[in-house]
């Protein structure tokens, strides 16, 4: 039995249940892997030091993007990625905010509205920056609030400007001040946003009356201090999952506590108990449609438009020759290599693989030598 308070504990205690929770197939395939995560039921390897002879068993990850304790290297090589593809000017955080309303559509036909909600909030974007002139935008979709409700919204990271028609560049009117009047970016998204829904999804009049008779939430944070901190700041949100294992407090055979800050009253920090089932319940409502991306990038920040055109603002906004800007673009992050974690300076090799059987028993019994050749 796991010691760590962690989600996959909880799934462990109740595993029994989950199927009659009324879930999906496919978030039951991905709760179980989750469970699963770093334990024999994935097979593992045995590493030893190249220096000192220290042996450790590891077991194998889920890397699921669900899964707590898989993200933190994903992370890690999407902000070195983005910072390749920085141009020196202000960058804005904005986020696009779904209503409430919009939840019963969101839990039974989730692709629908998380791809409209990504479809709108660049279709808002590119109205404010003009017909003629090109702007870009990465966005991340979050689907939770702190207590893990159902909360769809989009992180965004928008360049403060856009390229002309003629290929120059120009700032937004406010000269990076901010971005464009939020309230207006509001009234748009939401019409966007209905106008989208409305050509695959028949809408009542009476939620359609609702929807349109409230504000819709879009917030714009002032630009950051560089274009390389907003990319930081942005990696915060490409690979968090609905709540992380530091968040859970308290395991018992029942329940479960949690932290969460309740934005209502300035981000007050609480604690919530929840059955068991309730919160693996919560928790799968934020498992994704199979193959649905949650990180895309629109514009002169896409996949189409980077590799090209790119590098040539990039060289024409920093005044390098175009050469440097694409040499700096091809020095990647060195491949991560793991330290041993007795002598602190020999690297860890993987000497042998097991299966869901575990490892050989003499290794489960400490029966081990220093000498790495003995196991080879």
């Amino acid at each position: 039995m796991r010691t760590k308070k962690e989600v996959a504990q909880i799934l462990d205690l109740s595993w029994d249940k989950v199927e009659f929770i009324g879930l999906n197939s496919w978030q039951i395939r991905t709760l179980r892997a989750i469970r699963d995560c770093r334990t024999v039921a994935l097979g593992g390897h045995v590493d030893a030091c190249d220096s000192c002879g220290h042996i450790q068993i590891s077991y194998n990850s889920c890397r699921n993007r669900h899964c707590p304790k898989c993200q933190g290297h994903k992370r890690d090589q999407w902000i070195a990625a983005r910072s390749s593809e920085l141009l020196p000017v202000p960058y804005f955080h904005v986020v696009f905010t779904l209503p409430q309303e919009l939840n019963t559509f969101a839990l039974h036909k989730p692709k629908l509205i998380y791809d409209a909600l990504f479809k709108a909030a660049w279709a808002t974007i590119a109205a404010f920056a003009g017909k003629r002139n090109k702007s870009g935008m990465i966005a991340i979709l979050h689907t939770w609030g702190q207590n893990l409700s159902l909360h769809p919204h989009l992180h965004c990271i928008v360049p403060g400007g856009m390229v002309t028609s003629t290929g120059k560049w120009q700032l937004t009117k406010s000269k990076g001040k901010f971005l464009f009047p939020v309230k207006a970016m509001s009234r748009v998204f939401r019409a966007k946003y209905m106008s989208i829904l409305r050509q695959t999804e028949r809408i009542s009049p009476v939620l359609s009356k609702a929807l349109f008779s409230k504000e819709w939430v879009v917030y714009a944070k002032q630009p950051f201090g560089s274009p390389k901190s907003v990319v930081e700041y942005l990696g915060r949100y490409t690979h968090k999952v609905a709540i992380s294992n530091h968040r859970i407090l308290a395991i018992d055979d029942q329940r479960v506590t949690i932290s969460y800050k309740d934005y209502r009253v300035a981000g007050q920090k609480k604690t919530m108990t929840l059955s068991h089932g309730e919160f693996i319940r919560r928790f799968a409502l934020h498992i994704l449609p199979k193959r649905l991306v949650r990180i895309r990038h629109f514009g002169i920040l896409s996949s189409k438009w980077k590799p090209n055109k790119l590098p040539k603002l990039q060289s024409f906004l920093t005044n390098l020759p175009l050469d440097k800007t694409s040499e700096k673009k091809k020095k990647s992050k060195p491949a991560f290599v793991p330290k041993c974690p007795c002598c602190k300076s020999g690297t860890m090799i993987i000497v042998m693989t097991f299966g869901t059987r575990g490892p050989p028993d003499y290794l489960k019994t400490g029966w081990v030598t220093s000498n790495t050749n003995a196991i080879v």
